[in-house]
């Protein structure tokens, strides 16, 4: 090799060496005040089912007295899920989770109906 395609191949690798080093930046982000409120209020609606669409099982539906010992029952048995009384006209429903998925309210659903047979999973309607 001559001394031009050595001189060549050096700051080839040499300029391949530093490039590296010559990638830096700096980023400033500015936001409203009110952005991290917000995504904490997104994060507990999505919690309490308020948004997106989820599932429950309905383990009860009747009078007030036993839609109170259905719950206390099925909290007694389990509390991996969250339990509920509802008022809907004119019977009391005992829901049971906030599954994001059928798969996932299915699967719990296997287990509810060893002590409660009478379970349904459903997906209430958004109001």
């Amino acid at each position: 090799m001559n001394k031009k395609n050595i001189f060549i191949a050096a700051a080839f690798v040499f300029g391949i060496g530093f490039s590296g080093f010559g990638q830096e930046g700096h980023v400033q982000v500015s936001q409203d005040s009110l952005i991290p409120q917000l995504l904490d209020l997104k994060t507990e609606m999505g919690k309490e089912s308020r948004i997106g669409d989820r599932y429950r099982i309905q383990i009860f539906s009747g009078d007030n007295k036993k839609a109170s010992d259905a719950i206390k029952e099925f909290r007694s048995l389990n509390s991996d899920w969250p339990s509920t009384i509802v008022y809907e006209t004119p019977n009391y429903k005992v829901w049971i989770g906030n599954f994001r998925n059928s798969l996932e309210a299915d699967r719990a659903l296997l287990e509810i109906k060893q002590s409660f047979p009478a379970a349904f999973r459903f997906k209430p309607d958004r109001k």
